[in-house]
């Protein structure tokens, strides 16, 4: 049996640009990129946390320390510059490879620079 498992995430990256009229992916700053593991051309589930719109793509890159997240194509109907998203990657693994999975977590800073990196989420605790 294989489990889909997060491998990467790039959290709270800020939508630089939304073009309609290009091909349709996300380009993003080849920093956070290999930071994170995500490979070029590799599909990317993205997360809109300014309008609960939710999209697949792939992942273009994007000119390294330009801070650039181009939402193109049809996409670009789901995020505008300012939006803040969420950009997921997922792997299969097998059970035993489950076991000693972290995936790696890129924390964006305003400018879609690199605030830090983790390799798990705290856990959530209830509300006091």
């Amino acid at each position: 049996m294989h489990l889909t498992m997060l491998k990467a995430k790039i959290h709270r990256a800020t939508v630089t640009h939304a073009e309609l009229h290009y091909e349709g992916s996300i380009a993003i700053d080849s920093v956070l990129l290999d930071a994170s593991g995500i490979r070029e051309y590799e599909q990317i589930h993205a997360w809109n946390i300014n309008n609960g719109k939710r999209f697949v793509t792939y992942a273009l890159k994007a000119e390294a320390g330009s801070g650039i997240v181009s939402v193109n194509g049809s996409a670009a109907h789901r995020a505008q510059p300012g939006d803040l998203i969420i950009i997921a990657a997922f792997a299969q693994l097998s059970e035993a490879e489950v076991e000693a999975h972290q995936p790696m977590l890129v924390y964006a800073d305003a400018k879609n620079g690199i605030s830090h990196t983790n390799r798990s989420i705290p856990t959530q605790m209830a509300a006091a």
